[in-house]
């Protein structure tokens, strides 16, 4: 009796901690080599906008980061993609953090 009440007990938590470890951040998409600032051109282009930047960047190796408030985040899910959608772009991403790592869920543009 013990143990079916534990189980239940169990069963009816599971469902409300792995949701309680989602969250939401607002930021900008950029790039593991330039983070928070684009100020050098990437490949050798001189100056060019976030988005651009971002691109080149990727092409060159670096990663997809979020940027929150100056403070860098990283995406662990990097093959989602809405990141290549909305590089250099202000958005809402929806993921669980782990560590310092975000696995994202939704990504859509910031109103």
């Amino acid at each position: 009796m013990k143990t079916a009440l534990f189980l239940s007990c169990a069963l009816l938590l599971a469902p409300s901690l792995s949701l309680a470890a989602e969250q939401t951040w607002t930021g900008k998409i950029s790039d593991s080599a330039c983070g928070a600032k684009h100020e050098e051109a990437a490949e050798g282009e001189g100056v060019m906008p976030d988005r651009e930047c971002t691109q080149a960047c990727i092409r060159g190796g670096s990663k997809y980061v979020l940027v929150v408030g100056g403070k860098v985040l990283q995406i662990a899910n990097q093959e989602n993609k809405d990141l290549a959608t909305h590089a250099g772009h202000l958005v809402k991403v929806t993921g669980e953090l782990n560590g310092s790592a975000i696995t994202a869920s939704t990504i859509e543009m910031a109103r």
